[in-house]
């Protein structure tokens, strides 16, 4: 059994494709970086390695969920909540980027992954102790859920290669920030290498 999971951030089409919700930010960038390739290999290769692999979907329901507007991001979602139905185009998961059909996902309605849902206990309950982090924004959702798995008490390494940022200053400064609080940022390499050693 592998002690090792991959979260895989809001690979969904409303983050990262031209006609998503937040095209205006984070479209151009994604495309220019090259992530999504990257991410795609790294999942695919951390699948094989035996690694369990989680897909996060930024999704609103019915009703709202656990959607709190406490920030003008979670506002600006909740005036445009159909855009993010669980069903609608823009919160569907992008092949791109390695998700395949059957994969485990989870969805919820925080800037962490981990936030509003049973997933840490699952993980926990199924003797997950490492969590390795892909996905967008780098100082977005990377950074809320790499600081809450940690707090969580799980080892925590962001996948540098792997996620990207509304600007390379802005990326570069969220992942100076996280290589200090968390256990250390990583590149796809060697986090193949942790899954691995603790698989």
């Amino acid at each position: 059994m592998s002690h090792v999971a991959v979260l895989a951030l809001h690979w969904q089409v409303n983050v990262v494709s031209p006609e998503g919700f937040f095209a205006g930010l984070l479209a151009e960038p994604v495309a220019a970086s090259g992530v999504i390739g990257r991410a795609a290999a790294f999942h695919d290769a951390a699948r094989e390695a035996g690694a369990r692999l989680v897909w996060t979907r930024f999704t609103v329901p019915e009703g709202e969920g656990q959607l709190v507007r406490n920030t003008g991001f979670m506002t600006a979602v909740g005036e445009h909540q159909g855009a993010f139905r669980p069903d609608a185009p823009g919160a569907a998961l992008v092949a791109e980027a390695g998700y395949r059909e059957g994969d485990e996902v989870s969805d919820n309605q925080r800037l962490s992954g981990l936030a509003g849902t049973d997933l840490p206990e699952r993980l926990r309950a199924d003797g997950i102790t490492t969590l390795l982090v892909t996905g967008v924004a780098t100082n977005l959702t990377v950074e809320q859920t790499a600081r809450h798995g940690t707090d969580l008490g799980f080892t925590v390494h962001v996948v540098s290669d792997c996620v990207t940022a509304p600007t390379p200053e802005i990326g570069e400064a969220s992942l100076a920030n996280l290589d200090l609080a968390t256990a250390g940022v990583l590149t796809s390499a060697d986090a193949l290498r942790i899954i691995e050693e603790r698989g």
